[in-house]
């Protein structure tokens, strides 16, 4: 999730249903309020189970990177994220923003999984 622009509590929780009723399972929080996304993410998880044990393979990962550039957390989503359970095949970035940049959003995906550590 890019989150360029504050958007509302209720929007944010039908965001996050709908993520998790589509099958998402590794959740990566980018941007303003992004640790807001994060735990809409996992509450609507908790609720969907009624706050009861949810089964392994519907448990969502969830990671917010607020201090690290766009690159850095795209990186993360195609290189690092797994689950313990379902093996991960795709990644989808959901871009809030007011203006659509599909194009640069992809391209800057596919240059950040070429990233090398120089630590």
């Amino acid at each position: 999730m890019i989150s360029e622009q504050s958007v509302s509590e209720v929007w944010r929780n039908e965001v996050a249903s709908w993520l998790l009723e589509s099958g998402c399972l590794y959740f990566i929080a980018w941007g303003i309020d992004c640790e807001a996304w994060h735990d809409t993410v996992d509450w609507a998880n908790l609720k969907a189970f009624d706050f009861g044990e949810i089964p392994d393979d519907r448990f969502v990962m969830t990671t917010w990177h607020d201090k690290e550039p766009l690159s850095e957390a795209l990186w993360f989503a195609g290189n690092c994220a797994s689950h313990p359970d379902i093996e991960l095949l795709d990644t989808v970035i959901v871009h809030v923003a007011r203006e659509e940049r599909r194009v640069a959003t992809l391209e800057l995906y596919d240059e950040s999984q070429t990233m090398v550590d120089e630590t």
